[in-house]
């Protein structure tokens, strides 16, 4: 694994620490205050390529690695993880997984679209009895002609009444167990679709958190993705590789703190000099650095493997799940360092600890993470 980023990673990072700081830093406390999802600036990332980063330029991507993909998930995540999780969920989840499972005609239907950004997707997995547990899905798909019937909620859908594109699980053979569920592309504007209240949420506010009603929905079979029993799988796999990008964003809320905490040690001062020169502080700035570049190792490790076509099922978990325990570790440390300023809206770090919580819950919680490694190392 080389260490050294190339030209074009440092270019891809720089674009988007600019965007962030120029387009998604004024006016981020209000949009969470508001519950406010970042609109214009999620189109602005479709016009510059965030949104269809790994994409193949023939279906109007950017063909950039996962190393690029990542390096951009962490410079968003520092300022607006609300609009991070919806570049993470298009990207990760519904562009990679259509390109790779997808027909050619599904491609040229909706890939070209997501990845410029023009539309936004969403992954539906998450049912409100299910969790992450993919294999007891209550939402049904019935074959009725050229046609599935499909009728069920899921929840937790982000991008959820954003999205035009829905990638949508559910039972089409509910005696085969997880081997009777399939996957299928669902369109907004289809009857019987219907999408509940947004989620009034502690952190990533900004982001558009739904549940989702499907009544007697009508799917076309060639809106099938892959053979009947495929869903199962297919929802893993996109899962694998959604943890990176989760992964990166965990690291980059934790990497915003860690850069605000820094420039405010320099600055307060207490008992007569900046509190950057007291012990105290110092050891949390260096517990801080020290944990958020070995999350950053397993991020880089995780998306590195991906781009050499090796398996990075295991590696992606463990990206995730210690990238979100640091996320959550410094952040609060960050509240601790700004003392009474940390507390308050202005400063920034209190919302970043508030969006870090989401990383130990979604794409599956820590404890799923643990799971699937531990069924590795055990195997």
């Amino acid at each position: 694994m080389n260490f050294q980023y190339s030209e074009e990673h440092l270019a891809v990072r720089d674009a988007a620490r600019d965007f962030a700081q120029t387009e998604l830093l004024d006016g981020v406390i209000e949009r969470d205050t508001e519950a406010k999802f970042p609109y214009e600036q999620i189109k602005k990332m479709g016009e510059l390529g965030f949104m269809g980063m790994m994409v193949d330029p023939k279906y109007n991507g950017g063909g950039m690695d996962t190393v690029s993909y990542v390096l951009a998930m962490e410079e968003i995540s520092k300022i607006d993880a609300s609009a991070s999780v919806s570049m993470s969920v298009n990207n990760s989840l519904v562009c990679w997984g259509l390109e790779k499972y997808g027909t050619e005609a599904q491609k040229e239907k909706y890939l070209k679209k997501l990845a410029t950004g023009e539309v936004i997707g969403a992954f539906c997995l998450s049912e409100p009895e299910a969790g992450s547990d993919a294999t007891s899905q209550k939402t049904t798909a019935e074959l009725d002609g050229n046609y599935y019937l499909l009728n069920g909620t899921k929840n937790w859908i982000t991008n959820g009444n954003t999205a035009s594109i829905y990638l949508v699980i559910a039972q089409t053979d509910p005696a085969k167990g997880h081997k009777g569920i399939s996957a299928f592309i669902v369109e907004r504007e289809w009857e019987g679709f219907v999408v509940g209240k947004k989620e009034d949420k502690l952190g990533i506010r900004g982001s558009d958190t739904h549940s989702l009603m499907f009544t007697d929905v009508k799917v076309p079979v060639e809106n099938r993705i892959g053979e009947e029993g495929f869903g199962f799988r297919f929802a893993m796999e996109t899962l694998n590789g959604g943890r990176i990008g989760i992964a990166a964003q965990a690291l980059g809320i934790a990497s915003g703190a860690y850069e605000l905490s820094l420039a405010y040690s320099k600055e307060r001062k207490a008992f007569g000099k900046p509190i950057s020169q007291h012990q105290a502080i110092q050891f949390k700035l260096a517990d801080m650095a020290t944990q958020i570049e070995a999350a950053r190792l397993l991020v880089l490790k995780s998306a590195w493997l991906k781009d050499q076509g090796k398996d990075y099922a295991d590696a992606s978990a463990m990206a995730k799940l210690y990238a979100s325990e640091v996320a959550m570790n410094v952040t609060v440390e960050a509240v601790q360092v700004h003392g009474g300023y940390g507390y308050v809206k202005e400063y920034h770090v209190e919302r970043l600890m508030r969006d870090a919580k989401i990383t130990q819950i979604y794409e599956g919680t820590s404890e799923i993470q643990k799971i699937v490694i531990s069924r590795s190392i055990l195997r």
